[in-house]
């Protein structure tokens, strides 16, 4: 390394956050702001607009089974720039096509590319928690693990505010613009990404991206790894619909884009909010904690429709979901030497990308056939209440160094 000093350890964590805030706050959670406008232009069912995002979900999938050996041969920083830029080139992608097949392809790629972005963002994260916890304090691993994932909200609150204005009017295809205005800005992103880090040394993630004897071994972890399937299949159906839901609701617009806004940044506040509790427990008591405060969450407006109860659903959900990807990344920290950190992030990646491609299918099926979404977020909050449950039964592990 040159002699030049290295940016501050909260400097980098917030820089790496505009990798979360690509390849979840864009490529993922953005679809729910501009599916009514796509729905109804291209005709779609709930179902077809669910298996959109259950394709995202399976090449989400795919991307987490690659995000290891990507991770060893090329390094952490460098799978992070790479498909950071990659994520955004399919977000722009979106706005060029109307075929119900493109528009699949392109979800599939998004998913695909956007996975192992994550999985080497959150390698990095965990690295300067280690690295920065004599400094910067007890709950130093908490706070830089949630201020990475708490990025997604800022591209939630991003997407709020542009999706409106680029996907505006009552045209044809009006809503590609926002398409191609997601993609440039995730574009923006993957550059100033790529300056922040780029004196960065990797030495944990290097280790983490070995290929040793040490495996990650998925028994010790069943309880957890299930709770995390679980919330995969459970939250993303409120992702996917809420925005729908409100508009069916005859909410006007500016509530509803107040709305997404407000759980954007719920988000971003959520880094600081449990960053003392994820460092605390060792075990599944973050993961079974906030999977119970997501089911309340969701069930909120099953049980009424009026706005009061959107917004506190919503001020609940975004102070949580991101929170409870960051007690994964938490507990394989807590419970693994660092050489395994990758393994133990990928797997946890796998079983949500697994729940994910369930979920939104599922919840418009139900949708479709019981007259509406609110029966189908009925079934997400069942689900999310079991995960809980799960999560309280996984125990921590002795680390063997």
């Amino acid at each position: 390394m040159s002699g030049a000093r290295p940016l501050p350890t909260l400097v980098v964590a917030a820089a790496l956050a505009l990798g979360s805030a690509v390849s979840l706050g864009l490529a993922r959670f953005a679809y729910a702001l501009l599916l009514p406008a796509m729905r109804a232009d291209l005709g779609w069912s709930y179902f077809t607009a669910g298996a959109m995002n259950t394709v995202n979900a399976a090449g989400y999938l795919a991307g987490a089974l690659l995000a290891p050996p990507c991770l060893r041969r090329f390094g952490a920083r460098t799978v992070l720039v790479a498909a950071t830029a990659a994520t955004a080139l399919a977000l722009a992608g979106h706005g060029a096509v109307a075929s119900d097949a493109a528009l699949y392809a392109l979800r599939f790629l998004c998913g695909a590319v956007s996975a192992p972005s994550l999985v080497a963002g959150a390698v990095l994260a965990a690295g300067l928690g280690g690295a920065g916890a004599a400094k910067q304090g007890g709950a130093s691993s908490g706070l830089t693990l949630g201020l990475y994932y708490g990025g997604t909200g800022v591209g939630i609150a991003v997407a709020a505010l542009l999706v409106p204005v680029l996907g505006a009017g009552g045209a044809s295809h009006a809503w590609q613009p926002a398409w191609i205005g997601l993609g440039a800005i995730a574009l923006a992103a993957s550059a100033l990404l790529a300056l922040a880090t780029r004196r960065r040394d990797e030495p944990v993630a290097a280790a983490a991206g070995s290929s040793g004897a040490q495996r990650f071994r998925w028994r010790p972890f069943a309880p957890g790894l299930v709770a995390y399937l679980l919330f995969g299949l459970g939250y993303i159906g409120y992702m996917t619909f809420v925005i729908t839901m409100l508009r069916e609701q005859q909410l006007a617009p500016v509530v509803i884009t107040s709305f997404y806004a407000m759980l954007g940044l719920a988000v971003i506040a959520s880094s600081w909010l449990w960053a003392g509790m994820l460092q605390r427990f060792r075990g599944g008591e973050s993961l079974a904690i906030l999977s119970a405060l997501l089911a309340i969450a969701t069930l909120l407006p099953v049980l009424s429709t009026r706005p009061l109860a959107a917004f506190a659903s919503g001020l609940l959900f975004g102070a949580v979901f991101l929170s409870l990807v960051t007690s994964t990344t938490a507990l394989v920290r807590h419970n693994l030497p660092a050489a395994l950190w990758a393994q133990g992030i990928a797997a946890f990646t796998i079983m949500f990308a697994a729940g994910q491609i369930v979920g939104p299918a599922l919840v418009g099926f139900v949708a479709d056939r019981a007259g509406g979404l609110r029966a189908g977020l009925a079934c997400s909050a069942a689900v999310l209440a079991l995960g809980a449950l799960a999560g309280w039964r996984q125990k921590p592990l002795a680390l063997e160094r």
